[in-house]
């Protein structure tokens, strides 16, 4: 390991993706002297690592982005209603560059381990690189979703071909006249595979847990599109920040069964035919996720389009969920059709399940071997806790940040922890479950106006040294009501890494705070309104 150098800093960011971008801004346009740190050789976090075929964004472009910034709202071009990944990586550089943090971000720099000094009230952070970073701020940017999950299979070290996680996608893969195994059909599975099945020789989709998904609606936008969008942005975010989900969506409050069968039926094919998931779940009918007999309705709707799209009626069943529709909600731009291809293979993972991946492939438990070139794996992510496993944060006499969250992550807000004063996490577990850029600029606003709250405070007092740091009874509070909000909601009966149960031996637990952005913003004004009364100020 080369040499350690150390650098003063007032705050240091680690992770340079949406929240890292922003809370670099953020501290920079205030004098604080900061430094980011991002792992990757470039800025785009998640948007960096996760560039296979097909890689999009579900929001639509014309929120899938920052909302501060209100010539790039207008003028930054988009080109279709939803953006691809290399669009998105191109994006989020272009504001680095446009706000001028390029100068105050190190990339190819991955964080090891954090350490409070009591004593002299700040972080020492030190870094794979030597490098060892001493700031009286510490944000941990690092994504909800950054960390692989891939599954314990026997014999995956076997395998003779290409084998591949999708968030470890290799620029120099060439899909073309190959046989490609993909084993997960989430959002990943469903992008990744409607994109490749036209140009692979044959694919052979593995499905454990047949998934939901309504068409995307991916279009061109025109000129008169564009042109309706810029001249409606301000009732659009007034619009967005008193929703809960925050994609734009008019979130219907309609019971489904206060409507006829007719009526039902034509609300469905609207939503259908205009595209967009969040659109479809939230946009008709407002009890899809909380009342089993509405959401089993929906179900059946969208059997119903299966069946009219799957022309062999096996592999239609197949693709039947039989779950209630209680994931995070999918869109696709022809995931179904691609099973009308004679190229194109299911094999049901509930009927016979992967016994071993051998040299030549995947064995299923009939004994069948089925042979590929190349297995990719679209297993997601160990969403959360997962992007803090690979590294070692102690807090207040030591403690670590693994044993605060032995029973399960937990904050106040999403980005505060007791014990780990001036450490602030962007994305952290019990954030707004809403459309992500959004959620980092309500979670980063609120972590500046304590930081600002903090400056005050220590200047009132001479002290140089500030020192923030949430009640143990406000996070204990947060996490009763996060668990009191998710209690009326569908989505706590799936297994999802909604609740980190996608993850073997994980236990269950409530990672969002589901009423969204709107009670997000209501609770950070209250908290403003109090004096900070959730927190101690030393």
């Amino acid at each position: 390991m080369p040499s350690a150098t150390e650098t003063r800093v007032d705050a240091l960011v680690v992770g340079a993706g949406f929240g890292g971008i922003y809370a670099t801004y953020s501290f920079k346009k205030r004098g604080y002297n900061v430094l980011c740190i991002e792992r990757a050789p470039t800025a785009g976090g998640v948007w960096y690592w996760n560039r296979y075929p097909g890689a999009m964004s579900d929001t639509e472009s014309y929120l899938y982005r920052y909302s501060w910034d209100k010539d790039d709202l207008k003028n930054y071009p988009w080109p279709n209603r939803y953006l691809y990944q290399p669009e998105i990586l191109k994006y989020l550089n272009h504001v680095v560059d446009k706000q001028d943090l390029r100068k105050s971000m190190q990339f190819n720099t991955e964080m090891q381990s954090a350490t409070w000094d009591e004593e002299k009230k700040i972080w020492r952070v030190v870094c794979a690189t030597g490098d060892v970073f001493i700031a009286k701020y510490f944000v941990t940017a690092m994504g909800g979703l950054s960390e692989l999950n891939l599954p314990n299979i026997k014999g995956l070290d076997t395998f003779c071909g290409r084998l591949i996680h999708t968030q470890q996608w290799p620029e120099d893969l060439d899909l073309k006249g190959k046989t490609v195994g993909v084993v997960g059909n989430g959002s990943t599975g469903v992008q990744l595979m409607t994109a490749i099945a036209p140009i692979v020789k044959r694919l052979v989709s593995f499905q454990r847990s047949p998934q939901y998904s309504v068409p995307s609606g991916q279009q061109p936008a025109t000129e008169d599109y564009r042109k309706a969008i810029n001249d409606t942005y301000h009732q659009i975010y007034e619009q967005v920040w008193n929703s809960g989900a925050g994609f734009g969506v008019d979130e219907a409050k309609t019971p489904l069964s206060s409507v006829s069968a007719e009526e039902r039926t034509r609300t469905f094919e609207r939503l259908w035919e205009g595209g967009n998931a969040f659109r479809f779940y939230f946009g008709g009918f407002g009890d899809i996720s909380t009342d089993e007999e509405a959401n089993r309705a929906t179900c059946a709707f969208i059997h119903s389009k299966i069946d009219q799209i799957v022309k062999d009626p096996k592999k239609a069943k197949m693709l039947k969920p039989t779950d209630l529709y209680n994931r995070r909600p999918l869109c696709d731009s022809g995931y179904y059709q691609i099973f009308n291809r004679d190229n194109v293979e299911l094999v049901s993972l509930r009927e016979t399940p992967i016994s071993s991946v051998v040299p030549e492939g995947i064995k299923t438990s009939d004994g069948h071997v089925h042979e590929v070139d190349i297995l990719i794996f679209a297993t997601g992510f160990d969403a959360i806790e997962g992007s803090y496993a690979r590294t070692d944060i102690k807090g207040r006499n030591g403690k670590r940040m693994s044993e605060h969250w032995r029973n399960g992550p937990a904050s106040y807000a999403g980005a505060f922890m007791p014990d780990f004063p001036n450490m602030f996490m962007v994305f952290g577990p019990q954030g707004p479950f809403s459309n992500g850029p959004l959620v980092v600029e309500v979670e980063v606003n609120f972590i500046m106006q304590c930081v600002e709250r903090a400056e005050t405070l220590a200047k009132s007092k001479g002290d140089k040294t500030p020192v923030v740091e949430v009640k143990p009874e406000a996070e204990e509070q947060w996490k009763d009501i996060c668990d009191k909000e998710a209690d009326g909601s569908l989505f706590k009966t799936a297994n999802s890494w909604i609740f980190g149960t996608n993850i073997p031996g994980r236990k269950p637990a409530v990672t969002f705070y589901f009423p969204g952005l709107k009670g997000y913003l209501d609770n950070a004004k209250k908290e403003v309104e109090s004096g900070f009364s959730s927190f101690i100020w030393d």
